[in-house]
């Protein structure tokens, strides 16, 4: 029998943007490469291009005689599907699906690990060099489409103007910038719940679970549209609070993904502050309310202190950098969650909890990498909406 492993990865700069896929097969000691197969895909989505990477990196394998082959890719999301756990909805992803499965009925096992973007170096360096060639490609057309002029029919004096070729949107790039943070961050998009009842009348909304309202439901509807369009989002994790798993079902449902319930990502215990406007709250405590809005240790009666929250959030921030390292995780969660996330990420005081403003169904950006670098690429944008 022939063992083979195959690592495979696939990208887009933009998402959809110019894509590319790799894809590497190694012998069974996964020491001595066998094969090596790369491609550009001109414009594309990251999923659709790890899909590619993987049909193939499985070709390869067949070319190759294989019988038993071992799949270690750093996408979750194809994983967990050809592993058969989470099902193939979306309508770019159920052809190539369909043709992973019928490559991978060829051999007589194969088998499918999840692996962190660190090892699968050998596969993200083709699908990159790929995605490089297919930026050029783009850049070459869009360069040819912009020389040309505008031009004039004189006998209408309409004016006409080319096609223009769309710059892919570089959502979040994918350098750090001036952090000096080195290897592949862990992505965080925070994206805060839709509107409810409370969030209307401006009252203190914690582990309550008031329902989203219609306009709620509407931009959870909106948010979704755009994460869909986005793609390349491994899982998404929520807050157990109703109008959190609300938002976060309606974006899992257009990523084809499953909601994943974190715990820890729940709201802050305002306690017997609950339902109260800040006025009420001011009046039924005055002395308490005036220290709690300078004091992050201290805590609403019979509720939770933001300090005790910055705790919780942290512990949460290190299961994410555990559990999907070098990913891009949709986390639905509320405002003192969010900022606290935005806060250990710009490594600032407490000042940022009271004076940072979130809208309801606004997405930030937060990343975090290994060697303990970090930084912040958007913060309350509600373009969507």
């Amino acid at each position: 029998m022939t063992t083979v492993v195959v690592e495979a990865d696939g990208g887009s700069r933009g998402n959809p943007g110019p894509a590319g896929y790799g894809a590497v097969v190694f012998d069974a000691d996964h020491r001595t490469v066998l094969a090596e197969r790369q491609a550009s895909i001109g414009r594309a989505t990251n999923n659709v291009a790890e899909y590619k990477g993987l049909i193939a990196g499985l070709t390869a394998a067949a070319e190759l005689g294989a019988d038993e082959v071992h799949v270690r890719m750093d996408s979750k999301l194809v994983v967990e599907q050809m592993s058969g756990r989470w099902q193939v909805k979306h309508a770019d992803m159920i052809p190539l699906a369909a043709q992973a499965r019928e490559l991978a009925g060829r051999f007589r096992s194969v088998d499918y690990t999840w692996i962190p973007r660190a090892e699968n170096a050998h596969a993200d360096r083709l699908a990159n060099a790929a995605m490089d060639a297919a930026a050029e490609a783009m850049l070459d057309v869009a360069s040819d489409t912009v020389a040309r002029p505008v031009q004039v029919d004189a006998r209408t004096e309409n004016v006409t103007t080319p096609p223009v070729v769309p710059v892919p949107d570089p959502a979040v790039p994918a350098s750090p910038g001036w952090t000096g943070a080195v290897g592949t961050p862990t992505r965080l998009l925070l994206l805060r719940h839709g509107q409810t009842s409370l969030s209307v009348e401006r009252r203190y909304s914690g582990r309550g679970n008031p329902e989203l309202t219609e306009l709620g439901r509407d931009q959870a509807v909106a948010a979704a549209r755009r994460l869909g369009a986005r793609g390349g989002i491994t899982a998404v994790l929520s807050s157990p609070l109703g109008r959190a798993r609300e938002t976060a079902a309606a974006a899992a449902d257009a990523l084809d993904l499953p909601v994943t319930v974190h715990d820890g990502l729940i709201e802050t215990d305002f306690g017997d502050w609950e339902g109260l406007t800040f006025a009420e709250a001011a009046r039924r405590d005055p002395e308490l309310h005036r220290r709690w809005l300078g004091d992050t240790s201290v805590r609403p009666p019979n509720g939770e202190s933001f300090d005790e929250v910055a705790k919780r959030i942290a512990s949460v921030r290190d299961d994410l950098l555990t559990d999907y390292a070098g990913s891009t995780v949709l986390v639905v969660s509320h405002v003192t969650p969010i900022k606290t996330f935005l806060q250990m990420a710009l490594e600032s005081g407490p000042s940022l909890l009271y004076r940072l403003h979130l809208d309801l169904a606004s997405l930030s950006i937060a990343e975090f990498y290994a060697d303990g670098g970090s930084s912040v690429r958007l913060v309350n944008d509600t373009s969507h909406l």
